[in-house]
């Protein structure tokens, strides 16, 4: 009877024991305990096509709700290890929305103002929310990185002009890839217990796919790093050739896409690249969200098509991951408006049984 009730209590504690761990892994420390750890789906009709498994990291479940939130917060944390960014301080970034978001949710929970700078050709709604979240937004028109009045090297020049002020420089600062080495990466591998045969990401810092691609690549060198390029990048071309040449034509995608060579994609472990283009994308956005239920920019769009692409190309049985970006309410007026689909030439790339749809 003794060693039944030794026995009874021994399960007893190791049961109260793990809820006591499980309960601490669930509860999140503010916003910050909010990036991370991101859901990893499978997406049922593109992987019974390819006869793959295609799986996407959910990334829209940060607390901003992008796959930028991950850079955001090691932007901000290497600001202040560095010493550069004191209570108080204001972060300035130039971004095409979504780090701009990340960084501003981040200053809210931290204290810190948010100067965003950004091209004015991006969606209202993003600029729209980083104005709800107290940033001060300056649009600005787009120009290439060369040209001194580039909406990077006018956040430059502001941060530069103030006291206790940071450009986070998300481009070309380093922490950005580390944050996709440190988390995003062991995630993957995790996730998949190892069995990852290729990931394939959209490119506009190049901080995902250069620390994902770094990541794995220690883990197991044969796993296949592949970029997805939109239309009008250089990337694709200089992947393949070595070449910085631009694609033909332009793209509908926010955030990706590049006319250099960044530092966070300097050195990456890059095995291959497709050029992706919008008609494919958008295609894809819209099943991705009738026939697996996700609703998604572009650029996720953008992201599937090259997973799959890639799946296709390796062949059935494999693994390949990718990433849902961040939500298509951030594109609702272009992306979903039968107007501007039409003035882009890309309703028809729409499937006809979901066009309906469209406002």
């Amino acid at each position: 009877m003794a060693f039944r009730k030794v026995q009874y209590f021994s399960k007893t504690f190791a049961a109260c024991e793990l809820k006591r761990c499980l309960s601490q892994e669930a509860i999140r420390n503010g916003f910050a305990g909010m990036v991370g750890r991101t859901p990893l789906v499978r997406l049922n009709k593109f992987s019974a096509e390819t006869g793959c498994e295609i799986l996407a990291k959910a990334e829209f479940a940060n607390g901003g709700g992008s796959v930028k939130d991950r850079a955001a917060l090691y932007l901000i944390q290497q600001a202040q290890k560095d010493g550069q960014l004191k209570p108080g301080g204001t972060v300035v970034e130039g971004t095409a929305g979504n780090t701009g978001i990340g960084l501003a949710h981040i200053c809210r929970a931290l204290g810190y103002k948010c100067v965003i700078y950004m091209p004015n050709n991006q969606s209202q709604e993003k600029i729209d929310l980083l104005k709800v979240l107290g940033a001060d937004v300056r649009p600005v028109p787009p120009c290439p990185f060369t040209d001194p009045n580039n909406y990077n090297h006018q956040a430059a020049r502001f941060a530069a002009s103030i006291e206790n002020a940071v450009w986070t420089n998300q481009f070309d600062n380093t922490a950005n890839r580390l944050a996709h080495i440190e988390m995003t990466g062991p995630e993957i591998w995790q996730d998949t217990n190892g069995k990852v045969d290729a990931v394939t990401f959209g490119t506009g810092t190049g901080g995902t796919l250069a620390g994902v691609g770094t990541y794995l690549k220690e883990k197991n060198k044969n796993v296949q790093v592949v970029l997805a390029d939109p239309e009008g990048s250089v990337l694709y071309n200089f992947i393949k050739n070595g070449k910085l040449e631009r694609t033909d034509g332009s793209s509908i995608t926010e955030g990706i896409g590049q006319g250099r060579v960044t530092k966070n994609l300097e050195g990456a472990p890059i095995d291959d690249a497709l050029a992706i283009r919008d008609t494919d994308a958008v295609e894809n956005t819209f099943r991705l969200l009738y026939e697996e239920g996700f609703f998604c920019g572009a650029s996720t769009g953008l992201n599937i098509t090259a997973a799959v692409q890639t799946a296709r190309l390796l062949g059935p049985g494999h693994t390949v991951v990718t990433c849902m970006c961040d939500v298509g309410q951030r594109y609702y007026a272009k992306l979903f408006s039968k107007d501007f689909l039409e003035s882009k030439g890309l309703l028809e790339a729409v499937p006809e049984q979901y066009r309906a749809n469209l406002h």
